[in-house]
């Protein structure tokens, strides 16, 4: 099956026709590629888990098109929620809301919560829309690869993971690089179940307070099981002292190096720079792992990002992804 072109609207239309008919469908949001499929049909969401052979348990991000088709699938999200769409909506944050009864089960993993998001990106926009004119009212997506692996931020990423059995829609390269943003607000105190590139302070400015951790309590949530977002090469996390030290000598063969600091050529390894940027570095993370296993590589070594909030979405994903 060919990638479409998803800026055209016959591409949109055919997308949003498999979706109604229960297929699936790979599309792009400003963070990530998501796999997706009608998340009020629990037949049609569990293919999602299937293909990408994910636990069933795990929940999925349900997508929508606007604010009002929360409604759909949660309760009343109360003022916090209400005020996080206003100020967020769209964009990388997906609210984990208390779930109406008898919908999105499979899209929530079983669970009484349910996450759902409202994309920016103009294609999926334009998907959901269009899903809306034909009953659906959203599109149960968690990232299109294998579960536990590097998510795709490119159409080729997708095909990659899956061939080409699957409708693609190219909306070209994802703009954030990245996962949304999870809060909960499904309990009596927000908290932040992972970070994504929005700030964490952003959000806390919004609900005048600061964001809990997560608890024992907590609603499970996509990605944030403790080893996820691994490439086929070991992710390895050092300090900048250390791997300056390593860095100075000849590394093991297979090695390659993403890093603020500079190697020297003794060490003979494969090196791409880290952004100082957390934006720039956010963008580029999962193509920059892929493109070390297509390279190669059999272990990254990978200068642990600097301290601060708005480094936290990228020190979360590479943490997970030294934990595999």
């Amino acid at each position: 099956m060919p990638i479409l072109d998803g800026t055209l609207p016959a591409a949109i239309t055919s997308a949003a026709e498999r979706l109604r008919d229960g297929g699936l469908v790979a599309f792009p949001t400003e963070t990530v590629y998501g796999l997706g499929a009608r998340a009020d049909h629990d037949v049609a969401t569990a293919a999602v888990f299937a293909v990408k052979g994910r636990p069933d348990d795990h929940p999925l991000i349900v997508h929508v098109a606007d604010a009002a088709a929360v409604a759909e699938f949660a309760e009343a999200p109360g003022p916090v929620a209400e005020a996080l769409m206003a100020r967020f909506w769209p964009g990388p944050l997906t609210l984990i809301l208390r779930r109406r009864e008898g919908r999105g089960e499979a899209a929530a993993g079983g669970q009484a919560t349910i996450g759902i998001r409202m994309p920016s990106h103009p294609v999926a926009q334009a998907l959901l829309r269009e899903a809306v004119r034909l009953g659906v009212h959203g599109v149960a997506a968690p990232s299109a690869n294998r579960f536990g692996r590097v998510s795709p931020t490119t159409a080729q990423h997708v095909r990659g993971e899956f061939g080409d059995g699957l409708l693609i829609l190219d909306g070209g390269a994802c703009e954030v690089g990245i996962e949304s943003a999870i809060v909960d607000c499904s309990g009596e105190r927000p908290a932040l179940l992972r970070p994504g590139a929005l700030d964490r302070r952003e959000i806390e400015a919004v609900i005048g307070a600061p964001l809990a951790a997560p608890g024992a309590d907590s609603p499970r949530a996509s990605g944030t099981l403790e080893s996820h977002y691994a490439p086929a090469a070991k992710v390895r996390l050092y300090d900048s002292a250390s791997l300056t030290a390593m860095l100075a000598k000849p590394a093991p063969a297979g090695v390659a190096v993403y890093s603020r600091v500079v190697p020297s050529p003794a060490s003979g390894v494969r090196h791409r720079p880290m952004p100082a940027d957390p934006a720039a570095a956010a963008h580029e993370l999962f193509a920059a792992l892929r493109g070390f296993d297509a390279a190669g590589a059999s272990v990254v070594w990978v200068e642990q990002p600097p301290a601060g909030p708005e480094w936290d979405g990228v020190r979360d994903r590479l943490t997970r992804a030294a934990a595999a």
